[in-house]
């Protein structure tokens, strides 16, 4: 059930969750006072007030739960389970909030699988696959994966299953393609399909960065990098390949290697998806990967799927729930030999106001 529309939910900057107990408790009271033990109080970013001066009563519930995917490692890198609630600290503008939601690691999440199928991947899709379907068995029996296939057009071949036979056989139909819809990719699986998701998620993507033919934007996938609950995992694979000539001149072996990229692309192209890459990670608290080969995709498949088995989830509901503005965030942790890694920002959205009119 919910109140708000479609484009609202798109764009919020985290789980817009209308309190539906407090309107429940006000329909089964009918006209009875406000003030009485069956109405639930407010949680902070709730608003419920009576408008005196009509003949009906009016009940305005406004809540915006700020939820944050959270990993913790030792400084060796290696990740820690079992912590609690209590080991942890929020602070939004350098104000501390209270933690309103935790969910420790062991609770399952959804994972949408972007992969690149694009031309330039064309000679190394096979081992791509085989990569992905690697890492969907090493994710937990009740994690979901949803697979996402994009070159000419973004296409959902598989919704959100832990069926592994189902998933096993999305990857195997993935097709190559010409063109490259990566920003398109990302703001479907961000903007219509796992903001409509509760709980833990998070997005992994495999690519090489560039894209020059949707009709998204960088900037719009970094902007919904920071209004998004969803951890963002990105690898960069290289699509180029180093050819080497070998001659030999007077008695002499010399070696010249030269870099040769795909149709249309160079190094400045493979540059600036870099850049876009580690910002997409980095908003949404997530790990950049570069992978030169196979041997590095597998590594870094099996990196995020450790890092994904250690999550936490930490929500709370802005002390400052009025302006609409970027706001700073920063989570620490009670321990000192240990390093926290999540988003530093995003962007806060009031959720506009229910109203429910009573005679």
């Amino acid at each position: 059930m919910t109140f708000s529309s479609t484009n609202e939910l798109r764009r919020a900057p985290a789980r817009l969750r209308v309190i539906e107990l407090a309107v429940a408790g006000f329909l089964l009271i009918g006209s009875a006072s406000l003030s009485g033990a069956q109405t639930p109080s407010p949680t902070p970013g709730d608003r419920v007030a009576n408008n005196e001066g009509d003949a009906s009563e009016v009940v305005r519930v406004d809540t915006t739960l700020v939820n944050i995917p959270v990993t913790v490692m030792t400084r060796q890198g290696r990740y820690v389970p079992n912590l609690r609630r209590e080991d942890f600290h929020v602070y939004e503008d350098g104000v501390e909030q209270r933690i309103a939601h935790f969910a420790e690691v062991e609770k399952p999440l959804v994972v949408a699988l972007l992969l690149d199928t694009s031309a330039s991947t064309r000679y190394r899709l096979e081992d791509i696959k085989a990569a992905a379907i690697a890492f969907i068995d090493q994710l937990r029996p009740d994690d979901r994966v949803m697979v996402v296939a994009f070159s000419d057009y973004v296409d959902v071949i598989a919704e959100p299953t832990n069926d592994h036979q189902v998933l096993r056989a999305a990857v195997l139909r993935s097709k190559s393609g010409n063109s490259t819809h990566l920003y398109d990719a990302v703001d479907v699986a961000l903007n219509e399909k796992l903001n409509r998701i509760p709980g833990r998620k998070a997005v992994v993507l495999l690519t090489d960065g560039v894209d020059y033919v949707s009709l998204e934007t960088r900037a719009s996938n970094l902007h919904a990098a920071e209004e998004t609950e969803a951890m963002i995992c990105s690898i960069q694979y290289d699509t180029f390949f180093d050819q080497t000539d070998i001659r030999v001149w007077d008695k002499e072996v010399i070696k010249k290697t030269t870099r040769l990229y795909p149709p249309g692309l160079g190094r400045e192209d493979y540059k600036r998806a870099t850049t876009y890459l580690t910002e997409l990670a980095a908003k949404s608290g997530g790990e950049f990967y570069h992978a030169a080969d196979l041997g590095n995709i597998k590594r870094a498949f099996a990196r995020i799927a450790e890092q994904l088995r250690s999550q936490y989830s930490l929500g709370y509901y802005p002390a400052n729930s009025t302006a609409a503005q970027q706001r700073t965030i920063k989570v620490q942790i009670n321990r000192h030999d240990l390093v926290v890694r999540a988003r530093r920002s995003y962007v806060y959205k009031p959720l506009k106001p229910l109203e429910i009119r009573q005679p």
